[in-house]
């Protein structure tokens, strides 16, 4: 328990706490990264992305996943994979082992030292950076059910004068279109919207993913006037609030955040944002 409080203090305060090989704790945008990763790294709705995955997987440890340091570095260890790494394999995999992850300390190899991790998952964003996300091939591969509410958001976007794609973008962070998904600050639904921010926008029945995806485009519609349609302000804010965007002049300089933004317009298909530009200035 004490690793796992010293290494949560090193990636930064107010990440959910992960217990190992499961998904049971995790934060529903925990468990989309893990989700989303593994479509990646299998080429479920499209080809095998390794790279992609790494990021997924780097950003759900980040948050403090041990099974995503622990995918990491499982991928890194592969002989046959090109991202085949021992050392940097070896450290990823002591982060996971810290957060509780028995596999991890098993596959951790005590002949080959420990990589130095200046920053963690650098290599993997620009990986991800390289390469355009197939959003059609990996929503087929999605359950009929979650389709469905994909569906609900195409249809109901352009009401709201929301990019569809980049609706569909802020719930595949949010939840993965999982219209039960709570998280441990009580955000509930498909779009994954607090108690007070539902109360704002006339969200009656969180869970009805219509309503969920109703009030989040109308607050998508509101951020995106607030912030003169700049996209990555208006990701930043769905995610930090946009009182937090106020203070830091843009983006927060918190990797959740960060790394938020960057997902959300990736799988929009609009450029990244760039890491020495952060915070990004309106």
């Amino acid at each position: 328990m004490l690793c796992r409080l010293l290494l949560l203090g090193l990636l930064g305060a107010g990440y959910a706490t992960v217990d190992a090989a499961t998904d049971e704790f995790e934060a529903p945008q925990v468990v989309a990264l893990l989700e989303q990763g593994r479509a990646a790294e299998t080429g479920i709705g499209g080809y095998k992305r390794p790279g992609l995955a790494l990021a997924l997987y780097c950003d759900a440890g980040e948050m403090g996943s041990s099974e995503g340091f622990f995918h990491v570095g499982r991928i890194l260890q592969a002989p046959a994979s090109v991202w085949h790494k021992p050392a940097l394999a070896n450290a990823y995999l002591a982060l996971a082992s810290r957060l509780g992850h028995q596999q991890a300390g098993e596959l951790h190899d005590p002949t080959v030292a420990n990589a130095l991790l200046p920053e963690l998952c650098r290599d993997f964003e620009e990986a991800m950076a390289k390469e355009s996300f197939d959003i059609e091939g990996y929503l087929m591969a999605l359950t009929p059910a979650r389709r469905k509410i994909a569906a609900l958001i195409r249809q109901h976007a352009p009401r709201y004068a929301v990019d569809a794609r980049f609706g569909l973008a802020v719930a595949m962070a949010e939840s993965n279109l999982n219209p039960l998904a709570v998280s441990p600050k009580n955000a509930q639904g498909v779009m994954q919207l607090i108690p007070d921010t539902q109360e704002r926008f006339g969200v009656k029945k969180p869970f009805d993913p219509e309503s969920s995806i109703r009030g989040g485009l109308t607050y998508l519609k509101w951020l995106s006037a607030r912030f003169g349609g700049d996209l990555t302000l208006v990701a930043a804010a769905y995610n930090a609030g946009e009182g937090m965007v106020d203070k830091y002049q843009g983006v927060p300089p918190f990797p959740e955040t960060r790394h938020y933004v960057r997902r959300v317009m990736y799988f929009s298909g609009y450029p990244l944002p760039e890491r020495n530009k952060t915070p990004l200035l309106r």
